[in-house]
């Protein structure tokens, strides 16, 4: 009896042996897959960086100098360079590249150029020179002009005034109010020679 037991143990055995699976075992392989890729980035990192070379001394030198006389084409290509150079690690850069990188990021060139010696005076001067053509023009062309109307004269515009208080014009807060201290219509310098004579005045 004891024979025929051991013998059907021993061939169901085989079949359940595999679904005792320890737990540990499952465990560790699942913490193991994350690791395995998180090392298979930095080896591709790796390649990627390893590709990429120093740039050379006489390329970056007098960079401050060159950096505005270069075509736009070039000043491209060299900034990306060192924007690849800047995505690795920083103790692998040159001092001519960190120099460089700054530079082109952050130095007085476009924008940011300090201006000429000299620049506010010339702008000054010019702006004076052009004020001065201004003024130049105006009493041209003012001296071509037809003379003044002869109703514009300190005499015709008190007239003016006389007429408005009696035709009691603006009463309240005008010429023709109580106490009117202003000057009224009066505007203009007094006319030279005699006053307007009534075939003027109408």
């Amino acid at each position: 009896m004891a024979t025929v037991m051991l013998r059907s143990f021993s061939r169901v055995a085989p079949s359940s042996a595999p679904l005792r699976v320890h737990p540990a075992r499952i465990q560790t392989h699942s913490l193991q897959a994350p690791t395995a890729t998180c090392l298979i980035e930095a080896r591709r990192d790796q390649r990627r960086h390893a590709g990429i070379h120093a740039i050379s001394n006489p390329t970056l030198a007098g960079i401050e100098k060159r950096w505005e006389g270069m075509p736009p084409q070039e000043q491209a290509d060299l900034w990306m360079a060192l924007r690849d150079r800047m995505k690795t690690d920083w103790h692998e850069m040159t001092l001519q590249e960190k120099k460089a990188a700054y530079w082109i990021a952050f130095g007085p060139h476009g924008p940011r150029a300090v201006p000429p010696p000299g620049e506010g005076k010339q702008i000054f001067w010019y702006t004076m020179l052009g004020v001065g053509i201004s003024a130049v023009l105006f009493v041209i062309i003012r001296s071509f002009a037809r003379p003044a109307p002869k109703t514009m004269n300190s005499q015709y515009q008190a007239m003016t005034n006389e007429y408005l208080k009696n035709q009691k014009t603006e009463a309240i807060t005008g010429v023709s109010s109580e106490g009117y201290t202003g000057k009224g219509m009066i505007q203009s310098k007094p006319r030279r020679g005699p006053p307007p004579g009534e075939d003027e005045d109408e």
